[in-house]
């Protein structure tokens, strides 16, 4: 049977063939006009036109459909041998897991692999993806696969059969291929910084013929660790490193947890002072001057996060390992007064200032919202407070500060806010460095100027390029830090009752009444306050919670279950608007019991679940709620999640602990 290509020809032939009969009719029609007598002869010549041309084609036909059947015979012929003699395995197969035909190479590869069930597990699978994406016009396979000790790209097509899929498959060894992928990938470069904490504090603190024999002890510790991992160690400054590796050491040392932070605290010095190390890792940019710079925003984060810990760069997130110390404290006043200096020279070149805490404010976040307030007031510049939030947690004291009409008129929500501000607005952030935690976030993107003033441990997903930071995981709290830029301004400013009262209602609260994270400047702070006329009984109040809370606060305390021996953790599950307070409360609550270390309240904050965590210092439940997108500090942090119920946060927090033991422990 001849095809439609062939059918195509001949009617092809047919069509000119009858073009040409009419041509001579026509001629021959006109002779026999001319001359009668040549009307016979031009019929039979035209019979015989007629016969000559039905003999030709014929013959024609019959040649050409010879041809054509004897090409596709030597077309599906090669196209046998092809698949036959395939030089790469190849299957004709049926997604039920019928295998149609294999090859001779299919054979020979998997002549030693347990096949069957290797390839009913991979159609399976390529008919699962087959039925998620039935509109591919292309109707392709491509699927990299491990069979053996092998790496296989499987390619090829597929055609609907009844109520399977028809496969034709190949496959290709790309072992090979990426074994020398993964050598390329290994052998890149990572670039490393190490930093000493506290070389200056140590240094001061040793007799000056120590000093030699220490920084001898320091460095053998960092280049015996270094050959570890044949890294090239460099000393650019007194108390820094830069350290030069190759990425396929990067996974050992993230197995053993940078454990050279431990072993450099194990160095023996007269006085029993521990160093610490903050070290920073990339492998992230096109060149290596791109991984140092990396590798030095990795260190800020380290040092912004209190230290004795090991940042890592990978993949576009950090990683942490390490600072579950405690922070020790090293700000120097001189610092405080460059700061308090700059920021005085930033709010006189701008249109108006505008300070924004976190969301849902705090007293801490409030006092040092109103000490800034009063700085820019005192130099002439407009300036307002953004306060967005809603609940109980600020509520008796913005009543107390709206009785004054200057704070009436300067406490703006959030649209009041956005109708303000200017490129030329200089905006503070106070007692936080996060994007997504700010009071209003849609103000930074209104605004190139920005001051960052903050006490929190340093998350990856921070404010970046301020004009100003003033980020101290050493202080107490933010009200701290602004007490101290108001000490040391060049003005003298002179704080209302009501400024310096807030502040050290923030003091009080971070502290929890001077208790938690205190140091000697904690203590300077709170005296300048205390001779501004602050009344303590009257921040007190400020604290005191109703019978209805306490009420509340005492079922949560009542309910909570001990974890780990020393851990308490309890839910609060009514739907409350001041849920994040009264969680903090409770959590709080549940550290004055005898043999609890750690808290966390978990309670619902309209359609996030929140979760409050505390500890006397023995366990960081900040590195726990990190990681459950959270942050704050080693004795008091906070976390807010989304898109989970109650008890699923609850399972995860779990999970987190028992994580953070066995981190401990290994």
């Amino acid at each position: 049977m001849p095809s439609n290509n062939s059918k195509k020809i001949f009617e092809g032939l047919i069509s000119r063939t009858k073009i040409y009969l009419i041509l001579i009719a026509i001629l021959l029609i006109a002779i026999c006009i001319m001359n009668v007598e040549y009307i016979l002869p031009s019929i039979l010549l035209y019979i015989l036109i007629l016969i000559y041309t039905y003999w030709s084609n014929q013959k024609r036909r019959t040649e050409l459909s010879e041809h054509l059947q004897d090409l596709t015979f030597h077309v599906d012929k090669v196209a046998k041998n092809t698949l036959i003699n395939s030089p790469f395995p190849l299957i004709i197969a049926e997604t039920n897991g019928n295998i149609v035909w294999k090859s001779t190479k299919f054979i020979k590869e998997f002549a030693n692999v347990d096949i069957a069930n290797i390839l009913n597990d991979l159609l399976k699978q390529i008919k699962l993806e087959i039925e998620n994406n039935e509109e591919n016009p292309e109707r392709s396979i491509h699927k990299e696969y491990e069979i053996g000790n092998k790496i296989y790209e499987i390619s090829g097509k597929y055609t609907k059969a009844k109520d399977e899929y028809m496969l034709t498959l190949y496959f290709l060894d790309e072992t090979n291929y990426i074994e020398l992928q993964k050598e390329h990938d290994d052998s890149q470069i990572c670039i490393g910084l190490v930093m000493i904490d506290n070389f200056e504090e140590v240094n001061q603190r040793i007799q000056d013929e120590e000093k030699p024999t220490l920084i001898a002890q320091i460095e053998t510790t960092i280049y015996d660790w270094a050959t570890t991992f044949e890294g090239l160690v460099v000393k650019s400054e007194r108390d820094t490193f830069v350290v030069v590796f190759e990425k396929r050491y990067l996974a050992m040392l993230e197995e053993n947890k940078f454990n050279i932070l431990d072993t450099i605290k194990e160095l023996e010095l007269t006085n029993k002072m521990q160093i610490t190390l903050s070290i920073s890792v990339s492998n992230e940019g096109e060149s290596n001057y791109q991984k140092y710079k990396s590798a030095q925003a990795g260190l800020d984060i380290a040092l912004g996060r209190g230290g004795d810990q090991a940042v890592v760069r990978e993949n576009a997130k950090y990683y942490f390992f390490g600072g579950k110390t405690q922070e020790l404290e090293k700000r120097t006043k001189v610092k405080a007064r460059i700061v308090s200096h700059a920021l005085e020279e930033l709010m006189q070149e701008a249109k108006n200032v505008m300070i924004m805490g976190h969301t849902n404010g705090d007293m801490d976040s409030m006092g040092s919202s109103m000490g800034i307030y009063r700085l820019a007031r005192t130099l002439g510049v407009e300036a307002y407070i953004v306060y967005n939030a809603t609940g109980v947690s600020l509520e008796s004291f913005i009543e107390t500060a709206k009785q004054e009409k200057e704070y009436d008129e300067v406490i703006i929500n959030k649209s009041e806010a956005l109708s303000k501000i200017t490129s030329e607005t200089l905006l503070i952030i106070v007692d936080t460095h996060k994007k997504n935690y700010v009071e209003v976030p849609e103000l930074l993107e209104e605004t190139n100027k920005i001051v960052l003033i903050d006490h929190h441990r340093k998350s990856p997903d921070y404010i970046e390029s301020p004009l100003l930071s003033f980020h101290e995981v050493y202080a107490s709290s933010a009200s701290e830090l602004v007490t101290e830029i108001l000490e040391y301004a060049e003005k003298e400013v002179e704080l209302s009752t009501i400024e310096a009262e807030s502040l050290y209602a923030g003091i009080m609260m971070d502290t929890k009444n001077f208790t938690f994270k205190t140091g000697v400047r904690t203590f300077e702070a709170a005296a300048y306050l205390r001779k501004c006329g602050v009344d303590i009984i009257k921040v007190k109040k400020w604290f005191q919670s109703d019978l209805k809370t306490y009420n509340k606060i005492s079922k949560i305390v009542e309910n909570a279950e001990i974890v780990n021996d020393s851990i308490g953790i309890s839910v609060y599950t009514e739907n409350d608007k001041d849920a994040n307070l009264i969680c903090a409360k409770a959590a709080d609550e549940l550290l004055t019991i005898s043999d609890i270390t750690a808290s966390f309240v978990i309670g619902q904050l309209g359609d996030k679940v929140c979760i409050s965590g505390r500890s006397i210092g023995d366990i960081n439940v900040q590195i726990i709620l990190e990681k459950l997108g959270g942050g704050g500090h080693i004795t008091l942090a906070g976390a807010q999640v989304e898109g989970m119920t109650m008890e699923e946060v609850k399972q995860e927090l779990m999970n987190r602990i028992n994580e953070y033991f066995s981190e401990i422990s290994s």
